[in-house]
């Protein structure tokens, strides 16, 4: 054999020596000088070339790494080892397909060099290619079949190929080969959080951190794992951990945004992902959760905008589109919304969740059918989706199959035993149908749904109906004014219970209480409360006392009218002839179902134009649509002297008919026991209960319900009739007449 460079300078030899032994620990500052001075005396020495070159790559100078291996290998072009070296500074350049050509010179000059391969396969990985970059790795394998790196980057392409099952197995003998090997455990826990074994991966994880405490990408794939098991405060706590390694971490901003989110903290999480902004601006993925925290708080125009956003860096973002779907029906656009969620599937038939939110739209559309089919794909993709069970089963309701609804919310109660939104639907689906004895069961699940509605935080127990007397007992105002105002007929049944009542309601319905010596107090929210034993919400009393259809209280009126202000209306109304009929068309637009249950006023214009009728609107506000039609039509408007309940209380006493819309001035109407015709829109609430053209919650209410198709004009045709059979031109209708139901006049089902 030859003599080598080294071999014929024994100075030389040493100085290479020492540098290398530097070099290989890591003291590259001692390494560079000891490469240098050997390059000041022979410029053509190709190991200090190639060696510096490594060397300052590793600093990464990568350019003046790129340029040093170049210098070697001018000196020896067939270094195999060489080629190698200057496709790995090239892959760091970005420059992949250059790095592919030094990889296969590399290859041509030794084709059983492991190595080469090995990062010919991480070349084909960064271009995409992951089946090329599968065969480069088995090739590195088969040369080397101990080899850790390349038995682990074979996992990584698998995963990338959908393969976690097979990646798992080529993670496995990486570890079996090197078991200290921190990447491929943390690669094995991405597998096996992928297949679902959360345990396990969180155990591979953990080892991880043991070998590298400090690795923050760790620390949030844990967190990671930790928030797929529902252990969101462990998942906090890592996250925080990786954020105090890497402050500038982004994906752990992200995740620390989403468990506070799931946590409820809404500021802090939109904060998080605020962080995580600054650090990638314009990023879909977060701009789509920040808009998920939005949308969780309530600020749905909000939540568009981020959603905007994304789709302005991302057009084809699937889930995207979907959310955007959800933001546009919380704001009421239901047409723009279901154009939204037809983008979402067109660019991923897959969508499972696309299919049970354009579901949603479709039924708020009073598209119930095609919004069954959609619920029927969602299921055939999934079919433990309990969120679709639960929606298929509205779906059915609004179609009036009763019982195929109740089999769906019972079947996503199996699949969900705590979900409560399928126990809420279920029991609105039970009162509506008069099983009531299952209904109010149910409806306690309301305090479980999340949102605005929540539980009072009283250390008092829940009162259920047990003995009472004796008792101090807070009733106390949840949800609408109208549902206060149904309720509060149970006030005097808890007296009779010989309780001592401390009521709190809002400030405007309060004058509306009869006096009672049971009432020992009247509050409103907010206001401090004496002591009291036991406490109930006004809409948990027909559970206490087991209302059941037959039994619902029917003593009216139980609400009272203040003297002074019906003084007062009678003297203002005087001038208005009689018949005189109240009108409310419309409602809150913040009511979940109001654009079903809210009437253009235009629609109505076949009423208004009844001669010898004089029409008196109940409305304190008026939306831009009607301005027009108000103007031009006999109606009194009266908006700016109502002050409050007791107002349009004292109204109503001195009105001969009310014609209402599902809304608080149709329930006080009720509660004074005042003549009231209720326009029930198809998708009704659970109270008017199916196919009854009265109300046992209310004796004087005659119910005019909207027919599945045809929309409201053959109501008002029928209601208009109904008048013109009532009052004819010149009559009277005094305050004890009333109308009984004549429900051969309603229009079917």
């Amino acid at each position: 054999m030859g003599q080598t460079q080294s071999d014929r300078n024994p100075d030389r030899a040493d100085l290479l020596g020492r540098a290398v032994a530097h070099h290989q620990s890591g003291r590259l500052e001692q390494a560079a000088q000891l490469y240098q001075a050997l390059l000041s005396v022979s410029p053509a020495d190709f190991e200090a070339l190639h060696l510096l070159g490594i060397l300052q790559y590793q600093r990464g100078n990568h350019a003046d790494a790129l340029k040093l291996v170049g210098l070697a290998l001018k000196i020896d072009a067939r270094s195999f080892q060489a080629y190698c070296s200057s496709g790995t500074i090239l892959s760091a350049l970005g420059r992949h397909e250059d790095a592919l050509e030094a990889y296969n010179r590399a290859i041509l000059l030794n084709p059983k060099y492991p190595e080469a391969f090995n990062n010919r396969g991480n070349a084909f990985r960064a271009l995409k290619r992951p089946r090329e970059a599968l065969a480069s790795f088995e090739q590195a394998i088969a040369a080397r079949p101990q080899y850790p790196e390349a038995l682990n980057n074979l996992g990584n392409a698998l995963m990338e190929l959908g393969q976690p099952e097979a990646a798992l197995a080529s993670y496995d003998r990486a570890l079996a080969a090197r078991p200290s090997y921190h990447d491929a455990l943390f690669n094995r826990a991405s597998a096996r959080r992928l297949l679902g074994r959360l345990e396990e991966a969180l155990v591979d994880i953990d080892a991880a951190l043991e070998l590298n405490p400090n690795a923050a990408a760790s620390h949030t794939a844990r967190g990671d794992v930790l928030l797929a098991l529902k252990r969101k405060e462990e998942a906090l706590q890592s996250y925080e951990r990786a954020l105090e390694l890497e402050p500038r971490a982004a994906d752990a901003l992200a995740q620390r945004g989403r468990v506070l989110r799931e946590l409820g903290q809404f500021s802090e999480s939109i904060a998080s992902y605020d962080r995580a902004l600054m650090i990638k601006p314009g990023q879909p993925a977060i701009l789509v959760a920040r808009g998920n925290t939005k949308f969780a708080m309530g600020f749905h125009a909000a939540a568009l905008n981020d959603y905007d956003d994304a789709l302005a860096q991302k057009p084809n973002f699937a889930e995207a589109h979907g959310n955007r779907g959800n933001a546009l029906r919380e704001l009421g656009r239901h047409q723009q919304a279901l154009e939204a969620f037809d983008r979402s599937l067109a660019l991923k038939p897959d969508y499972e969740e696309g299919y049970n939110n354009r579901g949603n739209a479709l039924n708020e559309l009073n598209r119930p059918e095609e919004a069954l089919a959609d619920y029927d794909i969602a299921l055939g993709l999934n079919p433990n989706n309990a969120y679709a069970w639960v929606n298929r089963g509205t779906s059915l309701r609004y179609l009036g199959r009763f019982q195929e609804a109740l089999a769906s919310f019972d079947r996503a109660i199996e699949l969900h035993p705590a979900l409560a939104e399928a126990h809420w639907n279920s029991s609105l689906l039970c009162l509506s149908i008069g099983d009531f004895a299952r209904g109010w069961e149910g409806y306690e699940w309301r305090w479980r749904r999340g949102g605005a509605m929540q539980p009072r935080d009283f250390p008092q127990p829940q009162w259920r109906g047990e003995d009472v007397a004796g008792r101090t007992i807070l009733l106390h105002a949840e949800q609408g004014f109208g549902d206060s105002i149904q309720f509060l007929r149970y006030v005097p049944m808890v007296a009779a219970r010989g309780a001592k009542i401390l009521l709190e309601l809002p400030q405007s319905l309060i004058p509306l209480v009869p006096k009672c010596d049971a009432i020992i107090g009247l509050y409103c929210r907010g206001d401090r409360l004496p002591s009291f034993e036991t406490h109930c919400p006004l809409m948990s009393l027909p559970l206490a006392f087991e209302t059941r259809v037959e039994s619902i209280p029917t003593v009216v009126p139980y609400l009272q009218t203040q003297d002074e202000r019906l003084v007062f209306w009678q003297k203002r109304l005087a001038d208005i002839p009689r018949p005189r009929i109240g009108l409310t068309w419309s409602g809150k637009t913040t009511h979940k179902n109001d654009h079903n249950r809210s009437i253009p006023l235009q629609m109505l214009e076949p009423i208004l134009s009844i001669r010898g009728v004089h029409f008196i609107s109940l409305q304190r506000e008026y939306r831009e649509s009607d301005a027009l039609t108000l103007a031009r039509l006999p109606i009194l408007r009266l908006e700016d002297e109502i002050r409050d309940f007791s107002d349009t209380a004292a109204i109503l006493s001195e009105i001969d008919l009310i014609i209402s819309v599902d809304t608080a001035v149709a329930h006080l109407a009720g509660a004074l026991a005042r003549p009231l015709w209720l326009l029930i829109p198809h998708i009704q609430d659970w109270r008017w209960l199916t196919q009854r053209c009265d109300s046992p919650w209310y004796p004087t209410a005659r119910l005019f319900r909207q027919p599945r198709t045809g929309g409201w004009p053959k109501v008002i045709a029928q209601v208009r009739q109904e008048i013109e059979r009532h009052f004819r031109q010149g009559d009277q209708m005094t305050e004890k007449v009333n109308f009984p139901p004549d429900c051969d006049s309603i229009p079917e089902l």
